[in-house]
């Protein structure tokens, strides 16, 4: 007989188990656990949305020029002929069930999630196909008060990730929309009289995405990118306002930031606010949270005109940073020796469980071994259930740490552990 092949898991996705000192997984669920803690200390309503939606979706919100929705969408046809895409972000399926549920009569909305994500990209250093994020978003709030409420949950994620040492958070303006006009048109013009000393990548940009080459990563942009001119000679007051509440409302919070005028969004959405978290501790992909304003964005996608904010962060990035949190233990190993015992643990364990203490049973190999995997788990206390026991109606409860046991009256075993 031919031996079957163990299919190989897919490039670019990871399988994690708990438990083990060197799980990641433990400290992927300890930024999950932290960010819903502290999300719900600033009210954010956890929000699902679908993990596919129609391609138009992404392809409105992205742009269809952009590396995502050209070269890094899984995107493919189902059975009733129509264009489904695995979603790549989050905001764009928030931004289209805000339509279509309803959720304006909840504005403003201030909403959170956390899921996998798909991109067709190379896999490196905390990049994955199939990777998750963390999303945070409000909708229908056009104050500056908004930019700087997000800016401060994610200012105290990183900090109760114990991970802000060595994170920088870089913050631009794009203006409203007038200035943003005049800083492309500037920009434009700029690039186009420097096209000689551009990468054919930038060259391509200046056609669909002039913003996009002040951030190129190619050596030969850097010299025209940074003598580019700057939005700030381009700001509207209103825009120039707008950015001054927001860095003083950052300043009362006491957090910390940093301007990068080169900091951008290259989308015709985005206004105003542009930030990155940003840390020098992940290689050359240093952001591990960005994000920013998008008020037109629904509008994009056929709702009325509603200002918008939001950022996302890589789960597996921040997982990456952090410690490794302490693997949570059994308070309590139960060991059975013998049927009747094993029927009467059964009981036991589950009445355990039901009081909120946390336990595991034994159920094989001879006393020494069960004693040792009991030992071994980490476990504070055994409780161990032979003939001997049952006949006198007890258990014999050990301190798996000093080695001193006392029998406990089986009627009275719950009250007596749950109080240790």
């Amino acid at each position: 007989m031919a031996k079957i092949e163990t299919p190989r898991p897919i490039r670019g996705t990871q399988d994690m188990l708990g438990g083990t000192a060197d799980a990641f997984q433990e400290r992927f669920a300890h930024v999950v656990a932290t960010f819903d803690r502290v999300r719900k200390l600033y009210g954010f309503q956890r929000v699902e949305v679908p993990v596919f939606e129609s391609t138009a979706v992404f392809a409105r919100s992205l742009g269809e020029s952009t590396d995502v929705v050209s070269k890094e969408m899984y995107t493919f046809e189902d059975r009733g002929g129509d264009s489904i895409t695995l979603r790549p972000e989050f905001t764009a399926g928030i931004s289209r069930a805000y339509i279509t549920e309803g959720w304006q009569q909840f504005a403003p909305l201030k909403v959170a999630t956390h899921g996998p994500l798909f991109r067709y990209e190379r896999p490196q250093k905390g990049r994955f196909r199939q990777f998750h994020q963390l999303d945070a978003e409000i909708l229908g709030a056009g104050e500056p008060g908004a930019d700087v409420e997000l800016l401060v949950l994610a200012d105290q994620l990183l900090k109760e990730l114990g991970v802000s040492d060595g994170v920088t958070l870089n913050l631009n303006t794009l203006g409203d929309g007038p200035s943003r006009d005049a800083w492309r048109a500037a920009l434009i013009a700029h690039f186009e009289a420097h096209k000689d000393q551009l990468s054919e990548e930038s060259l391509d940009r200046l056609q669909r995405n002039p913003l996009r080459i002040l951030d190129s990563k190619d050596p030969r942009d850097r010299p025209v990118a940074d003598s580019a001119p700057d939005i700030d000679a381009y700001l509207t007051d209103e825009a120039r306002s707008f950015f001054e509440k927001v860095t003083s409302g950052l300043d009362a919070a006491g957090v910390a930031w940093e301007r990068n005028a080169r900091l951008v969004r290259g989308l015709d959405y985005y206004r105003h606010t542009a930030f990155e978290f940003i840390t020098d501790r992940l290689g050359a992909q240093g952001t591990v949270l960005g994000g920013g304003r998008y008020d037109g964005l629904i509008e994009n996608l056929g709702g009325p005109s509603t200002p918008a904010v939001g950022w996302a962060a890589g789960i597996e990035r921040l997982a990456m940073l952090i410690d490794q949190p302490v693997i949570e233990k059994p308070a309590v190993v139960l060991i059975p020796m013998g049927e009747a015992a094993e029927t009467k643990a059964t009981g036991i364990i589950a009445d355990l469980r039901r009081a909120g203490v946390a336990c595991d049973m034994g159920y094989r190999g001879n006393m020494k071994k069960r004693m040792q995997r009991a030992n071994a788990s980490g476990a504070a206390w055994a409780i161990i259930l032979g003939d001997d026991e049952l006949a006198r109606g007890e258990a014999a409860v050990r301190n798996l740490g000093t080695g001193e046991q006392q029998a406990v009256a089986l009627d009275s075993l719950i009250g007596t552990v749950t109080a240790l």
